[in-house]
Parts: structure tokens; sequence; C-alpha cells
């Protein structure tokens, strides 16, 4: 049986990653027999999660996992989709990971009100200088990476431009390719979940919350693929 390393549900979404949501939802739509174990960043072959332990393999990023899904099972999350679609999918997979990510990684570890009551618990029991250097070293990798160089209002800008263009993709139908789901819903779905997490307040979560469309799309998926959460939020 496949192993999918995760953090647990945290915060109001299945998982405090991203990517570890975006792989459960595409292992979810394989209909492979899984299970979750909580396993530390650094035992993962990339040194981050997600990765997956299947028989002696160990596969680590979230795009090779889907890959060995495919090469291994012969499975095609994108079955049915046009190339067209597959180029959309694509399209929006990467303007979730490697745009809207970072501003959401900005929103909860560049913040400091969120910093203290999210990322720090993953420092709980060490040294206040083992936490503030944490927070001091996610702004230099923030930097790097380029967001760190705006103010929280300019990145929020940035995020909206995305999550504007996403909703205007996906429309009002319930997957980005209309009625059939491809494997960038998980990935759409996990930025949206993500960005929308009700326990950071930011202009960030506030951008996304402006498009009703991409909302519902995060109720529809998570009743799908989470539904004793999404019971739970409605509770």
């Amino acid at each position: 049986m496949i192993v999918l390393s995760t953090f647990g549900p945290l915060w109001g979404v299945p998982d405090p990653s991203p990517f570890v949501i975006k792989t459960e939802v595409q292992l979810k739509m394989s209909g492979l027999a899984y299970r979750t174990e909580r396993w530390r960043p650094t035992e993962g072959p990339k040194g981050k999660v997600p990765f997956i332990v299947d028989g002696p393999e160990k596969i680590g990023d979230s795009v090779f996992i889907r890959d060995h899904l495919q090469w291994t099972y012969g499975i095609d999350l994108d079955a049915g989709l046009s190339p067209r679609e597959r180029a959309l999918g694509w399209t929006v997979e990467r303007m979730m990971e490697d745009h809207v990510y970072w501003a959401i990684v900005y929103a909860r570890w560049a913040v400091r009100e969120n910093f203290d009551k999210g990322p720090s618990i993953f420092f709980a029991g060490a040294p206040e200088e083992v936490r503030e250097a944490a927070f001091e070293r996610m702004g230099q990798v923030l930097h790097g990476q380029g967001f760190g160089r705006h103010s929280l209002e300019e990145v929020a800008d940035l995020a909206g431009r995305s999550f504007a263009a996403a909703a205007l993709l996906l429309g009002e139908g319930p997957y980005l390719a209309g009625k059939t789901m491809g494997g960038a819903d998980a990935s759409l779905f996990a930025g949206v979940a993500a960005a929308a997490a009700p326990h950071f307040d930011s202009p960030v979560r506030d951008a996304v919350l402006q498009h009703p469309n991409l909302i519902a799309y995060r109720d529809r998926m998570m009743a799908r693929f989470y539904p004793q959460m999404a019971r739970a939020r409605a509770a």
C-alpha cells in the first residue's frame, strides 16, 4: 500500500501544505489504496513533503508523485481531456504553485501575528531564539523568491490577479475542464483552500474570498474528498 507523508489536518484545512492536499486528492482520484503517516520533511528524498513510499521506492515532489502513479499504475488523471485542456491545467497548476503558493507563505510566515498563531507551533518546545531564527529565515527565503521585497498589500494584489484569472477560467463549471475533472483540479482546490484558511487574517485571504465561484468550488471539492471536514465546517 502507498504511504503518503503528511502533517495532518491543521488551521481549518486538510493539511497546512497545499502540496500535500494536492497529492492526497490525486491519490483519492486514482482510486488506489493508500494511508497517511506523519513524517518529518527531512525523511523524504527531496527534504520536504509530500513524498510517498511505495514498496521499496520513495518518491518526492507532487509532480513526480503523479508521474509515478501514471507510469507504475497506468493512471492518467487527465483522461478525457483534450490537449488544450491539459495545457490549461498545467498553466493553472503552475500559477497556483509557483505564484499563489508564495503569497500564502508570505501571509502565514512573514506576518508576525499569523506566524505566532500558526507556523510557530512547528517549533513548540524549542527556545525562543529558534522560533525567531525560523521567522527571519523565511523572510530571507521570501526575499530571494521575490515576494519578500514587497509589502503585504502588494503581495495580495499580485495574488488577487491570479485568483481573478483562475475564477475566470473556472467560470460556472464544476471543474477546470467543465464537466470532466482533471489532475490540475487538485492543485486549484489546494491553493484556494489554503489561501482561504479561516485561521489566518490577511489581504491574501480577502483576495480569494472576492470570488464566490472559487469558494463554491472549494466547498464542492471539500465535500467530495474530505466529507468529514466539510460536515464539521458546516456544523
